[in-house]
C-alpha cells in the first residue's frame, strides 16, 4: 500500500523547498486543552511537548524568534464564527478557561511572542505575518497540535504568505496515528517540508 501511494504521487509532487536565512520556531496551540485527560480535545502530546521544548531552547540560544500561539474566545464564542459552531469542543478556549493555559514544561519566556487566534491557521486574522516580516524571518519551523488541524492550516498559510514551512514531525501530535501520518504525508507532498527534530535543531544552530 505504501509503495502504491508513493508511485501514485510520483511525478506530480516531487518538489522540495529549501530553508531560508532567518528561521523562527512557531509553536501552534500547545496548551492544556490537548494535555488534560478530561478535556474533549485530549491527545497524546507529551513527547511532542518535550521535543518542542528542546527546539525552543536551541532557538533562544541561536537568537531565532520563538512564537507561541493560543486560542481565546469571548464568552459564547461570538468571535469564533462558524468554526466555533462546527467544533463544540472549542468551548475549552473560552476566556478564562484553564485549558487555554500553556503547560509548565513549555511556556513563553521573556522575549518570546504570543499570538492569539480564533481560527485554525495561525495566520488567519492575526498579526503573525507582519510580526515575522518585521523580524526578517523567511522560514518557519512548525510544531504543535493538532497535525491535521491547526498545524496543517498554519503550514498551508505559511506557504501562501511566502514563508518556507518546515513541519517538525516529532513535535506534532494528533488524536489518532491515521490523520497524523496522512497529513504529514500530504503536507510533504504539496505544501511543506516535513523534517525531524534533529534537522530542525541543526537549522536553528546554523542560524
Amino acid at each position: 500500500m505504501e509503495d502504491e501511494l508513493q508511485q501514485n504521487y510520483a511525478g506530480a509532487f516531487d518538489g522540495n523547498l529549501v530553508p531560508g536565512k532567518r528561521p523562527a520556531l512557531l509553536i501552534v496551540d500547545m496548551v492544556m486543552a490537548y494535555l488534560e485527560p478530561s478535556s474533549p480535545l485530549f491527545l497524546d502530546g507529551e513527547a511532542a511537548i518535550a521535543a518542542t521544548a528542546e527546539m525552543a531552547d536551541a532557538a533562544r540560544i541561536a537568537g531565532a524568534p520563538v512564537i507561541f500561539t493560543n486560542v481565546v474566545y469571548q464568552a459564547g464564542g461570538g468571535d469564533g464564527g462558524l468554526f466555533y459552531r462546527k467544533v463544540p469542543a472549542l468551548k475549552a478556549f473560552d476566556a478564562g478557561s484553564p485549558l487555554g493555559a500553556f503547560p509548565p514544561a513549555l511556556s513563553p519566556r521573556a522575549g518570546d511572542v504570543v499570538v492569539t487566534k480564533q481560527y485554525a491557521s495561525a495566520f488567519f486574522g492575526t498579526s503573525l505575518a507582519s510580526t515575522l516580516r518585521a523580524q526578517g524571518v523567511d522560514t518557519v519551523l512548525i510544531a504543535g497540535f493538532s497535525t491535521s488541524g491547526c498545524v496543517r492550516a498554519t503550514a498551508l498559510d505559511a506557504l501562501q504568505n511566502a514563508f518556507v514551512p518546515l513541519v517538525v514531525r516529532d513535535a506534532c501530535a494528533d488524536r489518532h496515528p491515521g490523520p497524523h501520518d496522512a497529513n504529514l504525508f500530504d503536507l510533504q507532498a504539496k505544501y511543506a517540508e516535513v523534517i525531524g527534530k534533529r534537522a530542525a535543531i541543526g537549522i536553528l544552530e546554523r542560524h
